[in-house]
């Protein structure tokens, strides 16, 4: 299927690596000219090498902190005006509530949800002047089924949830969408590293409880992110423009809701 975003500029945050790699990958497939992001140089270059060798458009990597202003300065001078922008940023780890202070919350705040508006705002007036936007911000299958010990996260992207429900009813006449991935057990490096800690607090073998873990899942697997990515480029395709605010979850059927 030819999604119809060949040529189309997109920025795609926190993608060096898991579920960001995979949206970056299928929208340079797609042949969009891709902006990737990460911190940590050295794995972005490589990450750019790799989408570049499958890519239809150009690959452009940006080594910077999203969170910062200096960091979306850059990328908005790597790509002035994109057409697609992908928001996503990694949340806090797993905390007791009670264990929270001030600056803790204010610094997930900040991260999941401050952070996608304020690339949003950068973004958005350009999107509705030439009648073609796509905004996907991947927030977290928590958002519907919230996890003890993940509050934080859940809280801040449930906040940028619904901060951007009416936002995107405001663009959708100019051809501007806004929706939300919500992904839920994926093969990331923070889905391991979670796995791993849960292990040694248990004091299990980590393949017991990666086995346990994909086994709750009705899917009876973890998710590819590369399934995840097609998902996001149909939301940015020119097919989806009547598609916005929703909240696709994509969690081989953990959430056990009908609607």
């Amino acid at each position: 299927m030819d999604l119809g975003i060949a040529g189309r500029k997109a920025i795609v945050c926190a993608s060096s690596r898991g579920l960001g790699r995979g949206c970056a990958l299928a929208l340079a497939q797609a042949g969009c000219d891709v902006v990737i992001n990460g911190r940590d140089k050295a794995r972005l270059e490589a990450t750019a090498a790799e989408i570049r060798a499958a890519a239809r458009g150009k690959i452009t990597a940006i080594a910077a902190d999203v969170a910062t202003a200096e960091g979306q300065a850059a990328l908005f001078e790597a790509c002035p005006e994109p057409d697609i922008l992908v928001n996503n940023n990694a949340g806090p780890p797993f905390r007791d509530f009670r264990e929270l202070d001030r600056k803790a919350m204010l610094d997930g705040v900040i991260a999941n949800m401050v952070v996608a508006i304020e690339l949003i705002q950068k973004a958005i007036e350009p999107m509705t002047r030439r009648r073609f936007g796509r905004i996907v911000n991947i927030t977290s299958a928590s958002v519907k089924m919230p996890i003890p010990g993940l509050d934080l996260s859940s809280g801040a992207r449930a906040g940028l949830t619904a901060f951007l429900a009416g936002v995107a009813r405001s663009v959708a006449a100019s051809n501007v969408t806004i929706n939300f991935l919500l992904p839920g057990s994926f093969a990331t490096d923070r889905l391991e590293s979670n796995i791993k800690a849960t292990a040694e607090r248990r004091g299990v073998p980590v393949e017991q409880l990666r086995a346990e873990r994909a086994a709750a899942v009705p899917a009876k697997r973890f998710g590819d992110p590369n399934e995840f990515g097609a998902a996001c480029a149909f939301l940015c395709s020119a097919q989806a423009g009547y598609i916005t605010g929703q909240n696709l979850l994509i969690d081989g059927g953990a959430f056990p809701g009908a609607f």
